[in-house]
């Protein structure tokens, strides 16, 4: 695995092992799941790899020192690394021209 901890931020080595085990539910599961699939498969492998974590953690959210609301974060980590999982569907559409019988390939000079 490539080496993410940067001893310059203080929780870098933290961020790594959550990004490494980010990086192998992704390898395992691949694309097109909903989101809590994906939490789910995190979950798992946050617990083999010993890391601790409350779900679903409400959190306060301030605006100039002022709680302006809550907000639901998908895993507090240890305490202190909020994550929050997105599950991106792409779906890609090709549209090709109806083929022509007057159609020729260039030549290039």
């Amino acid at each position: 695995m490539i080496d993410m901890i940067n001893e310059q931020y203080k929780y870098s080595e933290l961020t790594s092992k959550i990004k490494g085990c980010a990086m192998t539910v992704h390898s395992e599961l691949g694309n097109g799941f909903q989101e809590v699939i994906y939490q789910r498969a995190l979950e798992i492998e946050m617990n083999l790899q010993n890391i601790s974590f409350a779900r679903e953690q409400e959190m306060p959210v301030h605006d100039k020192n002022r709680q302006i609301g809550t907000r639901r974060v998908d895993f507090l980590v240890e305490g202190v690394i909020a994550v929050e999982l997105k599950a991106l569907v792409a779906y890609k559409m090709c549209i090709w021209p109806k083929p022509s019988t007057t159609w020729r390939p260039m030549k290039w000079k």
